[in-house]
């Protein structure tokens, strides 16, 4: 297969057999696939495509599902993609990712790649499976910047680019950097996770501001993770594993509880009513709940049955000493994300034994 490669349908439907939900599987090729992580849109914005990352050529690869045809179109076919970099635009015009040391902006109308800058890195992602070993990106909610970290020797650096020029600017430099994501209500705002003992933080895009966001109550071991904004409300979500989701006001610093179920990557819909999540030890399915009331009453939405990868969550916090060897193959949790409707949850499960991607519709 071959860039620009088109394939017909694999789209097939079922129900769940415990909750009745409508599922859709967008693929099913022997091989390892999954959506973006679950802070970034599998969706573009009029929900034309749905991207993905496929292995099937041998190697991973950005295909996107035609929600009108169903058909599936290979976007991309080089050996150095990093795969949880892949940030489709906002607009539905480009895909954003990074590749070797570099950045790059794919056309979705021409297929060409546009190299928007070098980095010069000494590495693009830290060694492991988890946080800062991912290397995602984020997207302003404009389309106009996208943050990308990287290492230079022993600094985690903060790099924020102009999508249109390439002029790009290093807005921070610190120990460790992790998931980023743009507030969806200021293009001027965003939040990074620090190291896994002190996560959350947030900063301008002219690098002012920068400012930990919520302090971690040691005393009670907090293992706090997994950042998310709540749209419409200028608070970022986090969940404190595994006693629920709590989150924090960026202007009043006012924390709240969300919920108190063992949600562990919970993200909201794109208007602020609904927060769908995964879960585990013990796995109950996928859930959504209201962020509003204080309450977060959990409703099963699905039951993936993904392995969900990752024995170290089974536990207290553990990096409380410093960093540990992990073994936790990201293709294996269901991260599921709501889409721009807010009509369907996009996750991946390895249930078939490959790692696939589905599709879930909500009730109306």
């Amino acid at each position: 297969m071959a860039k620009g490669t088109v394939s017909s349908s694999e789209s097939r439907s079922f129900y769940d057999r415990r909750t009745g939900t409508h599922i859709r599987q967008i693929t099913t090729a022997c091989a390892l696939h999954h959506h973006p992580f679950f802070i970034i849109p599998a969706y573009d914005n009029l929900m034309k495509r749905l991207f993905f990352v496929s292995y099937r050529t041998g190697s991973a690869q950005i295909f996107a599902e035609d929600r009108e045809t169903q058909e599936l179109i290979q976007l991309t076919d080089r050996h150095d993609l990093s795969e949880w970099s892949v940030h489709p635009s906002w607009n539905g015009n480009a895909v954003f990712f990074t590749a070797g040391t570099s950045g790059w902006r794919l056309d979705l109308d021409t297929l060409e790649e546009q190299e928007l800058v070098n980095f010069a890195a000494t590495d693009m992602q830290d060694k492991g499976m988890v946080a800062a070993a991912m290397g995602t990106t984020a997207l302003s909610p404009d389309d106009k910047w996208w943050a990308v970290r990287y290492r230079i020797e022993d600094d985690a650096v903060l790099n924020i680019i102009n999508t249109k020029t390439g002029e790009n600017q290093v807005i921070l430099r610190r120990d460790s950097i992790a998931h980023l994501q743009f507030c969806p209500d200021d293009p001027d705002l965003l939040y990074y996770a620090g190291p896994l003992t002190d996560r959350v933080w947030v900063i301008n895009r002219d690098g002012t501001g920068n400012r930990r966001l919520y302090n971690r109550n040691v005393d009670r071991n907090e293992w706090i993770t997994h950042e998310t904004w709540i749209p419409g409300t200028r608070e970022l979500a986090f969940v404190d594993w595994n006693r629920g989701v709590k989150c924090v006001n960026v202007d009043t610093n006012e924390v709240r509880q969300v919920a108190t179920f063992n949600a562990w990557h919970a993200i909201s819909n794109r208007q602020g009513t609904l927060m769908v999540a995964d879960t585990n030890f013990p796995d109950i399915g996928i859930q959504v709940f209201d962020p509003r009331d204080g309450v977060g009453e959990p409703k099963p939405l699905c039951y993936p049955n993904a392995s969900s990868i990752g024995e170290h969550w089974n536990g207290p916090f553990p990096y409380a000493d410093g960093p540990i060897t992990v073994y936790a193959p990201q293709h294996t949790h269901p991260h599921p994300s709501f889409s721009p409707d807010g009509k369907y949850v996009v996750f991946t499960s390895d249930r078939c034994g490959f790692s696939q991607v589905y599709e879930a519709t909500l009730e109306d």
